[in-house]
């Protein structure tokens, strides 16, 4: 074999191991910008299963599906050229992006706090159709419009996870971020809608096993597995209004703990360390209390501080929004 192919071969190799290295950091950002979104990625699981409420069973996946659809759209025909552009032309202006979105988890986490203490009377907006048809697509509108603000949220937080990595690794990044989460998002709203149906089916099947296989009549093991599915189904059935409640739970504690924790970092960029110093603190002190699950204990101490710290921001940013920003929103949409 010649020298020459001998040098072009090991020049492609290198390129591939060069390839495979950017792609396994490509992923491992991915993933670490990913988790870095979990409160909004909660809060978006949370959220979406409302804006199916009141439509047949036939007709939830298909909405499901829309608005996934329009979430990929806001995602990665919107917001990623935004934040690429964001971050080639205006860098020193995500910081400040990224506490403005903290700032907006804070405040929805701290609304939804103070209405489960002190219930109100929402304002609905109403939806005027004509038929079912325009009556779908208005809710498929405002859940896609809810969407936008969460994902604009997801990628700030991914893009200020990724600051020095370059121009084409920050696109694949945010691409498999915006794609990887809506799968995930869209494909548990899924399963959430339709648990309640498949609960229903297990409970009134007698034929668990025969109806599967599809055969007809009753086999003894149809006896022994409805003995588990009915059980099963009914659990389904009965479970899944107490677990959506305890997931629009979790979703503000994370939406809380999540914008607290963006801002305190924030705050520590721009020279005020007080906050930062006070979790590390807490951190520290966690650890060596309980020294045996050292980590965890420093993460949940860091994640109490950092909501509660979010919780009180956003306190202060409800009579903020409410006397001040809607009542400008409206005067301006009125001169409009």
């Amino acid at each position: 074999m010649s020298t020459g192919l001998i040098a072009l071969l090991d020049d492609i190799v290198g390129l591939a191991k060069v390839a495979a290295a950017s792609l396994d950091d490509v992923a491992a950002q991915a993933t670490k910008a990913g988790a870095k979104a979990a409160g909004v990625v909660i809060d978006d699981a949370a959220v979406t299963p409302r804006y199916v409420v009141g439509f047949a069973a036939d007709r939830e996946l298909p909405i499901v599906r829309r608005i996934a659809v329009g979430s990929l759209r806001n995602k990665l025909l919107f917001l990623l050229p935004a934040a690429l552009a964001l971050s080639f032309f205006a860098p020193w202006a995500i910081t400040p992006l990224l506490m403005l979105g903290g700032g907006y988890l804070c405040y929805e986490g701290a609304e939804k706090v103070i209405e489960a203490i002190w219930p109100h009377e929402a304002q609905a907006t109403p939806v005027a159709a004509a038929n079912a048809a325009e009556f779908e697509d208005a809710k498929v509108r405002s859940a896609i419009s809810t969407d936008f603000i969460l994902s604009a949220e997801i990628m700030a937080i991914a893009l200020g996870t990724i600051p020095t990595a370059s121009f084409w690794a920050q696109a694949a990044i945010l691409a498999v971020v915006g794609i990887g989460i809506t799968l995930l998002v869209y494909g548990a709203v899924a399963l959430i809608v339709k648990a309640d149906d498949v609960g229903v089916a297990l409970a009134r099947n007698d034929r668990p096993a025969s109806s599967l296989m599809r055969h007809d009549g009753t086999s003894g093991v149809d006896r022994v597995l409805r003995g588990l599915t009915r059980p099963l189904g009914r659990g389904l059935v009965l479970g899944m209004p107490p677990f959506l409640r305890l997931l629009g739970v979790v979703g503000t504690a994370a939406m809380v703990w999540v914008g607290g924790g963006i801002i305190v970092h924030g705050l520590e960029e721009f020279g005020l360390a007080g906050p930062a110093h006070a979790t590390q603190a807490a951190a520290d002190i966690a650890s060596a209390a309980l020294p045996a699950i050292a980590g965890a204990a420093a993460w949940v101490a860091t994640a109490l501080v950092s909501a509660v710290l979010g919780l009180l921001v956003g306190a202060a940013l409800v009579p903020i929004v409410h006397r001040g920003l809607v009542p400008l929103a409206r005067a301006v949409r009125r001169t409009a």
